[in-house]
């Protein structure tokens, strides 16, 4: 019998063997009871794994626990110790294994010690934060299917390490790889949840005796500006952690149904990396696409019917409340004129010192009815005077609902579906979902939990602080000192304190749905979204250039219609930069035009830059790996952008009426123009790299010896498909990718029941270097090519490296 039918026929026979069928679809068995669903597996899951090209992993299992198990035991396999110190990280455990004053990956939380974080998770712990939250009955609390993902996923983790080797050089040996249980999946999923309100504060809870690590270093005109503070927080996380995403309807479309891009920008190292599967219960589930590393389930991806992807929003999943101390007791607040004690939680984590011995360092933290007292939010730190503390709202950390809100779409087989799950499910905790099904509907909506802070309690209830952060950044600060200053409660919510469904601003059926993490006002730029409180985000305000690039490409694509898959891939990779666009000929005509060809320098000396001035003229305009010119204006206009305010940077100002194209035309004249271009001439000369240099020479990563050049660009410059590398002046380099493009899909559908999709996950599924599948991906990155998908039986069947394993616990 040749190869490939026997191949074939062991798999049909482990697949019917697994589920208890002669063939696929098969019925799902029932999932286990709700009071043993985190439970210590009992040594009999099992599940099915086949994999494909570039080490995609197609699971099956027979019910939740046995896909959990698939799914941990795979995502072990490529990603071990990621994982595992993301689980010292959890257990608060990094003081004791790396020290206290080192710095964690920040994937988790953004604390920039590893004793913040410790502090942080292992309070989270003693409080028996998620305990709570497992206790509650959907859909506040998590669902009977989530739990046992979570359990199974546990129990597959465990499984590979007891049964294998690890060979990654970065754990290979190490004592903090330990086994885990179903809770510590579930604080993965809390402390992802949180990111984007406790975990943003760290460093910033009251008795931890430790600065914000950027704080420290702001300038006295910075930490007296509440409003840039603020701006600077909310619009880092949205640049660290940022997508593209559209929606085309079946009006645009060759096939008359929908399609999807998805392009997130996470980043490239460390535990926030996604990773790529297929998950399967016969009869039950069957979805594919990206979950970020410890997660059970897919959380972007495809199945048969929608196609979905995630934006981070805009929402500003937090707030804070200013409180008024009682008068001698620093550690009460009033209420309406009533004190009301804090309650004290004294934390102990153990910390290796230098001498190698662990001691307990203890701390205090102080919490109140809105959540923990807090100096600083992120950098942002708060003002310090006597009679006045801040405590930080975050709806987020009662939520465990992530899991389920995910299900939801994977088992979604409309936009209507998808609507109605997350309707039901409330989970969604920082992002967008833009979304499309195979009978070509389209869905931009921004359903995240959200403190229910409206414009009219805002009016009334904002203190001098939150006057001026809110309109701004969208970040509110409450009197706490006034008991009709909270938050109150939607009638269509699942919890207090959040707005419901029907607050969530979305857009249906548009011919495209489209963010880039603005706010929901364009989605579609021919039908704005407005009407939605200020805590959603801003409307009639500038655009970012990728807003506004993104907008001008797949307004061209629909208006062009007959729009197919290829089309998708091949705006992923039309690396064009409309910063360029918009300013590198009038950048290139003031050059010309500067006397004797020289720029003053910001060193004060003057810079011949004469020969940058054709280079600008001729460069196509995009940040290709072969263009010419792309380095040169990528460092002229970050250098531009940091030294002349945005209102000065353009002669023609941003207009409502025409957000798309406002604002324009270089002010040449700005005061920074010629030391910005002198600059970005003298260093790139200084490092010895010419001013027409392609750009993949000198932006690029490194994989196991070899240089592997990188096209795309930063937010900065417009580009789709975003990079944002670590600049390395000594080199004249972008020498490795700190976050950017990273699991891409372009997904259609074409009435045959097998969708129409193409994948990437841009660094690989695996990050050990031993692995075959270390850089495959980051190669085709580099090469502007996509994997064709393999969802369907008979296309997985047919994979030239079809290799199939059935794993167990025994």
């Amino acid at each position: 019998m040749p190869i490939r039918h026997r191949l074939r026929a062991l798999t049909i026979a482990g697949l019917a063997l697994l589920t208890g069928a002669s063939a696929l679809p098969a019925t799902a068995a029932p999932v286990a009871a709700p009071d043993s669903a985190l439970q210590p597996s009992s040594g009999g899951l099992s599940a099915v794994i086949r994999y494909t090209e570039y080490g995609i992993p197609h699971i099956v299992g027979k019910d939740y626990a046995s896909l959990g198990f698939g799914s941990g035991w795979a995502q072990a396999k490529d990603q071990v110790c990621i994982l595992a110190d993301g689980f010292v990280t959890l257990r608060g455990e990094r003081s004791r294994h790396f020290g206290a004053d080192a710095a964690p990956d920040r994937s988790l939380s953004s604390a920039s010690t590893n004793l913040s974080s410790d502090l942080f998770f292992r309070g989270a712990r003693d409080a028996r934060t998620v305990e709570k939250l497992l206790e509650r009955p959907a859909p506040a609390g998590p669902s009977r299917q989530a739990k046992e993902l979570m359990r199974g996923w546990a129990a597959g983790y465990n499984a590979w390490l007891k049964q294998n080797r690890i060979t990654d050089p970065a754990c290979r040996g190490a004592s903090w790889v330990t086994p885990v249980t179903a809770l510590d999946v579930a604080r993965r999923g809390w402390a992802i949840t949180v990111l984007g309100g406790q975990g943003l504060v760290p460093d910033g809870l009251s008795g931890t005796g430790q600065q914000p690590r950027k704080a420290a270093a702001r300038s006295a005109r910075d930490t007296t500006d509440p409003v840039a503070a603020a701006r600077e927080v909310f619009d880092r996380q949205n640049a660290d952690m940022g997508s593209n995403a559209v929606a085309f309807a079946g009006s645009t479309t060759a096939s008359g149904r929908g399609l999807l891009l998805g392009n997130p920008h996470y980043p490239w190292q460390g535990g926030r990396r996604f990773w790529q599967s297929q998950q399967t219960i016969p009869g039950e589930l069957d979805v594919a696409g990206g979950s970020l590393l410890g997660m059970p389930i897919v959380e972007i991806g495809h199945n048969r019917d929608i196609a979905w992807s995630h934006t981070v929003a805009t929402g500003v999943p937090t707030n804070l409340y200013e409180l008024r101390t009682a008068p001698g007791d620093p550690h009460s607040y009033l209420v309406d004129g009533k004190p009301e004690r804090m309650t004290k939680r004294t934390v102990t984590v153990p910390v290796k010192g230098k001498d190698g011995r662990t001691s307990d360092v203890t701390r205090t933290q102080w919490w109140t009815r809105y959540g923990p007292v807090v100096t600083s939010v992120e950098s942002m730190p708060l003002p310090q005077t006597e009679g006045t503390a801040y405590a930080l709202n975050d709806p987020n950390a009662q939520s465990l609902r992530f899991v389920d809100s995910s299900l939801a779409l994977s088992r979604s087989r409309s936009v209507r579906d998808i609507q109605a799950g997350l309707r039901r499910t409330q989970g969604l905790p920082w992002v967008n979902t833009i979304a499309t099904d195979s009978a070509g509907h389209s869905l931009y909506t921004q359903s995240q939990v959200l403190p229910r802070v409206t414009d009219e309690l805002a009016a009334r209830c904002s203190t001098a602080l939150g006057r001026q952060t809110f309109p701004s950044a969208g970040l509110a600060v409450l009197d706490g000192s006034r008991g009709d200053c909270a938050l109150g409660r939607d009638a269509d919510a699942v919890q207090p304190g959040v707005f419901g469904p029907s607050a969530m601003p979305t857009l249906l059926d548009a011919p495209y749905a489209e963010n880039s993490n603005d706010s929901p006002w364009l989605a579609n730029a021919d039908r704005p979204l407005t009407g939605y409180p200020r805590i959603f985000g801003d409307t009639a305000t500038a655009r970012s250039l990728r807003t506004r690039g993104g907008l001008e490409d797949v307004a061209a694509l629909a208006e062009r219609g007959r729009l197919t898959v290829s089309d998708l891939e091949r705006q992923q990779f039309a690396n064009r930069a409309p910063a360029g666009a918009l300013a590198a000929a009038d950048a290139a005509k003031a050059c010309a035009a500067l006397p004797g060809g020289k720029a003053t320098g910001g060193d004060g000396k003057p810079v011949d830059v004469s020969a940058a001035c054709s280079v600008l003229a001729g460069w196509d305009r995009t940040v290709a790996k072969d263009s010419k010119g792309a380095l040169l204006f990528d460092r002229f206009w970050r250098k531009l952008v940091r030294a002349v305010p945005e209102d000065k940077l353009w002669r023609v100002p941003f207009s409502p009426s025409a957000p798309v194209t406002t604002p324009n035309t270089l002010n040449t004249s700005a005061d920074g123009f010629g030391r910005a271009l002198a600059d970005a001439v003298s260093e790139l000369r200084s490092a010895g790299v010419a001013l027409d240099a392609p750009l993949g020479e000198h932006q690029f990563v490194v994989r196991n010896g070899k240089r592997i050049p990188i096209s795309g660009g930063a937010h900065a410059l417009g580009v789709w498909n975003m990079i944002e590398a670590r600049w390395d002046a000594g080199t004249g380099s972008y020498p490795e990718v700190r976050h950017g493009s990273s699991y891409i899909q372009a997904v259609g559908f074409d009435g045959s029941g097998c969708p129409v999709a193409r994948t990437l996950l841009t660094y690989g599924q695996s990050s050990d270097p031993t692995s075959p599948h270390y850089s495959d991906q980051t190669e085709l990155f580099s090469a502007g090519r996509m994997v064709k998908s393999r969802f369907c039986e008979k296309d997985i069947l047919a994979s030239p490296k079809l290799k199939v394993v059935r794993v167990s616990e025994r």
